[in-house]
């Protein structure tokens, strides 16, 4: 496959954009474009990462913005079906433990009903957390711990994993 094919369905309340081939500097600006036109008329967006074939920090930049924009707004922007082996660019960065990632659409889609906001985009990373929000922490289950909504804020959280267990060396 040469390129990028982008294409999109609407599932529910969200709109699912198929992403096929590769996200890179030569191709992020036709995805630039397409997600901004899908962002005008759909506050949350699903993409599709399983048909791409490579993933630059380029296209990072590009998801990262619209992603930015959506929670802005109070949409949400979600990942789908990312491998690991053509997206490691999302890993090695750390935006995999920051932005809403489902190992299927079906998941995706199910995570964020309409109306729920994007405090509830939590589900980053598949983790026991993701249980029960009214029961995940009495002290700490505000919106400050919702990760994607409150961007600047969340910027230290997720560098400690092991700081929750430092009393149990």
């Amino acid at each position: 496959m040469e390129g990028l094919q982008l294409s999109s369905e609407r599932r529910g309340d969200s709109l699912v954009v198929v992403v096929r081939g590769d996200l890179d500097v030569v191709t992020g600006p036709q995805f630039d474009e397409y997600l901004t036109a899908a962002r005008r008329e759909h506050g949350r967006i699903v993409l599709d990462l399983s048909g791409v074939d490579f993933m630059d920090t380029s296209s990072l930049a590009v998801i990262v913005g619209h992603w930015k924009a959506l929670v802005a707004a109070g949409g949400t922007l979600a990942l789908a079906g990312a491998r690991y082996r053509y997206t490691k660019s999302l890993w090695i960065t750390g935006l995999a433990d920051r932005l809403p990632m489902y190992d299927t659409i079906d998941l995706a889609v199910a995570s964020d009903p309409a109306g729920s906001g994007p405090a509830t985009a939590g589900p980053a990373t598949p983790g026991p957390a993701t249980a029960g929000p009214a029961t995940a922490g009495p002290a700490t289950a505000g919106p400050a711990t919702a990760g994607p909504a409150n961007v600047s804020q969340a910027t230290a959280a997720p560098a400690a994993p092991g700081a929750a267990a430092a009393g149990h060396g």
